[in-house]
């Protein structure tokens, strides 16, 4: 941490755990959280396992953000609801906890997201000048930075140029959801959240799991679209602080895997070397960013 100069960091103390309320009642219709005049002809198209409508805070009145299962998530489920998203407008994400115990319902289902109201649109933001801003933070007076940033300097270098794509997205996802899915206990809940595109719905489910590096999860967003658009990424996976993307066209070379590196490092504060990291980004086909 030594190696950034972090603005907008939250000294706040961490919040008190809440207990979730037991889901109890008929399982909740996703297609409730969306307007009764968007909602699709012919329903979910997808049998889907029992859940329930989530608001962002336990204890104001918003309107849900999140439809969320009270299991984990069952196979091939992520998949079937990716191929309805055009015309349902709705999203999947496979959500983890932090951790387990009374730890793993967080934020999903104890009032730890925010407001989507309160974050930006994605769509005002350009990755490019996002990706600059977040550039100017690092600790360029220190030596060890700039020789690890090399050939870059305090000069923002540029969006990383688009890459040919190797495989579909669509099916390099689900391939990716699958893999999650037989990840360490405790195993991922299903979510559903109406959003345009995987990078929306980060903002539209009020998740801040970057909060500690940047308050407004608009931004970061706008950040993942730019990598959906260049690199075939799709969100798959989100955690307490952590992100699970799929992608599509990996770089070939050390020279591409720097030049993405150098806007991971930027985005992600736990990423705080770009050259060794790099070559862990040549032929990848998953990406996992995570904050404090």
């Amino acid at each position: 941490m030594a190696w950034w100069r972090l603005r907008r960091r939250r000294q706040e103390p961490e919040p008190a755990v809440e207990e979730a309320p037991t889901p109890s009642g008929p399982p909740a219709d996703p297609l409730d959280l969306l307007p009764e005049q968007q909602r699709p002809a012919g329903g979910l198209g997808v049998q889907l396992q029992a859940g329930d409508l989530v608001r962002p805070t336990l204890e104001e009145p918003h309107a849900p953000v999140l439809w969320l299962s009270r299991g984990p998530a069952e196979a091939g489920a992520w998949a079937a609801l990716r191929t309805q998203h055009p015309r349902t407008g709705l999203w999947p994400l496979l959500l983890h906890g932090l951790g387990s115990g009374e730890h793993e319902q967080r934020p999903w289902a104890v009032g730890e997201l925010n407001p989507p109201a309160e974050y930006s649109v994605p769509g005002e933001h350009s990755a490019e000048a996002v990706l600059a801003e977040w550039w100017r933070w690092h600790d360029w007076e220190d030596p060890d930075f700039l020789d690890d940033a090399a050939p870059y300097g305090p000069t923002w270098p540029g969006l990383a140029p688009e890459l040919p794509l190797r495989e579909d997205p669509d099916q390099a996802a689900d391939a990716h959801a699958e893999e999650l899915l037989v990840s360490p206990e405790p195993r991922p809940r299903l979510g559903l959240v109406a959003a345009a595109r995987g990078a929306d719905a980060l903002t539209a489910v009020g998740w801040n799991g970057p909060g500690q590096f940047e308050w407004d999860t608009g931004k970061l967003s706008s950040v993942v679209r730019s990598w959906e658009d260049r690199f075939g990424a799709r969100v798959v996976g989100v955690g307490f602080a952590s992100l699970h993307l799929s992608v599509a066209a990996p770089p070939r070379t050390w020279e591409e895997a720097m030049a993405i590196a150098a806007e991971h490092v930027t985005a992600n504060q736990e990423h705080t070397l770009m050259r060794p990291y790099a070559p862990d980004l040549i032929g990848a086909a998953s990406w996992r960013l995570w904050w404090d």
